[in-house]
């Protein structure tokens, strides 16, 4: 499978990256290990993850996603060489232990690499913006993790374009680490936050894009058409926005390409962020085998021009 780099970082990966959100949520440890075991067998190399990650489940407290990866890379140690682990840090997981200054970006790296069971997280992301601490010094968290071997390479979630461009000008002036990597909400409804400034930033400095929500929190996987289909997970709140006569045209043009290829609404619409500008690999999560067959199958699912034409009028 062919890789794509991560910015000027080095680092390559596949097309897609696995979330790991679910782990410790809607899947547990051996689904988890199952899905993950699926995943890499098929050539694909990347899983993402936070130190947040499940604490919003009644008795969680974060850092339950990394453990369950970290069993897994445990338990087959060749896997190590052959993933890249993406874990985030900076949402609060108690009073004093949020935000990124450069204390809490070493010790919140520490605690992960606990977790992780690796000597190293390839790529350390921070997961929002701190208006609270200057850029500066949240890259000099980074460096000290850089310098050590601890971390392999830095980027962000959730910037803006000023935000990037800020980060990227105290790198390049402050002789500082660059974030080599964004990961922004972009799909085929959400796309007015990336699209524009932002991603023109992205493309012309080189810095790699990880889309999340990628499948608009499941929307465009085709299941939920009408608002009696809410009712059909847990997420069902979550999509009720795209209920809408955008939402509906999406559907009606996922529909008609899936058609065309034997394919799922949910493989197009990967495929259609696959073959997006500036994108190097989206995230997706599966809870299931037969998912996880399915995120494969995105990533071999290859979409005509006038097929992508279509689908991205329709989301316009």
């Amino acid at each position: 499978m062919i890789k794509r780099p991560l910015g000027r970082s080095g680092l390559e990966i596949a097309p897609l990256v696995f979330g790991g959100n679910v782990f410790g949520w809607t899947a547990d440890e051996a689904t988890s290990f199952a899905m993950l075991d699926r995943f890499v067998d098929a050539g694909l190399d990347a899983i993402d993850t936070a130190d947040a990650y499940s604490m919003w489940v009644p008795g969680n407290s974060g850092g339950e996603s990394e453990t369950i990866i970290g069993k897994w890379l445990k338990k087959s140690p060749g896997r190590r060489d052959s993933v890249v682990v993406i874990t985030k840090v900076g949402a609060e997981l108690a009073p004093d232990k949020k935000g990124l200054s450069a204390g809490r970006i070493v010790q919140a790296a520490e605690d992960s690499l606990r977790r992780l069971q690796v000597e190293a997280i390839d790529l350390y992301l921070s997961h929002f913006p701190d208006a609270a601490t200057p850029i500066e010094e949240t890259l000099k968290g980074y460096e000290t993790l850089l310098r050590d071997g601890k971390v392999r390479a830095v980027g962000c979630s959730n910037y803006d374009a000023a935000q990037l461009r800020a980060a990227l000008d105290a790198s390049a002036g402050g002789d500082l680490p660059r974030y080599e990597v964004l990961q922004p909400e972009y799909n085929l409804y959400d796309r007015d936050s990336f699209e524009g400034d932002l991603r023109r930033l992205c493309i012309e400095e080189n810095v790699g894009v990880i889309p999340y929500f990628s499948l608009a929190k499941g929307f465009l996987a085709g299941k939920y058409r009408s608002h009696v289909d809410l009712g059909k997970s847990v997420r069902g709140s979550m999509v009720e926005k795209y209920l809408d006569d955008k939402g509906m045209r999406i559907l009606a043009a996922l529909d008609q390409v899936a058609a065309a290829h034997g394919a799922k609404p949910a493989e197009v619409a990967l495929a259609w962020l696959i073959a997006r500008e500036g994108v190097t690999a989206p995230i997706a999560s599966a809870t299931t085998l037969e998912q996880v067959d399915s995120l494969i199958n995105a990533t071999r699912l290859e979409l005509s021009r006038s097929e992508l034409d279509a689908l991205t009028q329709a989301g316009e």
